[in-house]
């Protein structure tokens, strides 16, 4: 069996945990996870955007990337700046989980933008249902006609 262990399955223990709760950049620490504070994210973000490279950042911000994974860096900086470029900086300095989707309906509700599309639509393929029947219709009497 492989002795390496997948950094998503890595198990803190007492020490690092200590460690990594002394560093002003977080604000939780449990032994499968590390919660980095708002505005850690919001300038890692920022200085990644300025060409610092992930592991950097994290370096500069004093942590141990043997404790937290190499790997770590890259991805939290990947989705931070998911969640940045989706909800600007209030996507990092505030909280997100268990919010849920604020543009997420229902499920079976639409958006009115969305109502409005489907009708377009529908009256789309309606004008040209009655363009195809009149063609057809003028194409029946002009048949009518020859044989008369």
């Amino acid at each position: 069996m492989n002795n390496k262990t997948r950094e998503s399955s890595r198990i803190f223990n007492e020490n690092e945990i200590k460690q990594l709760e002394n560093n002003p950049n977080v604000e939780n620490v449990t032994e499968k996870s590390i919660t980095y504070s708002p505005t850690f994210k919001l300038a890692a973000v920022k200085a990644y955007k300025e060409g610092q490279a992930p592991m950097e950042i994290f370096l500069s911000a004093g942590f141990n990337v043997d404790i937290i994974g190499r790997k770590k860096p890259k991805h939290c900086l990947t989705r931070w700046r998911n969640t940045y470029n989706a909800m600007g900086e209030v996507g990092l300095l505030e909280e997100q989980r268990g919010k849920g989707s604020p543009g997420r309906r229902p499920a079976g509700e639409l958006s009115t933008e969305e109502k409005l599309k489907r009708a377009e639509v529908r009256i789309k393929l309606l004008e040209m249902e009655n363009d195809f029947l009149k063609k057809l219709e003028a194409l029946e009497k002009q048949k009518m006609q020859r044989k008369h």
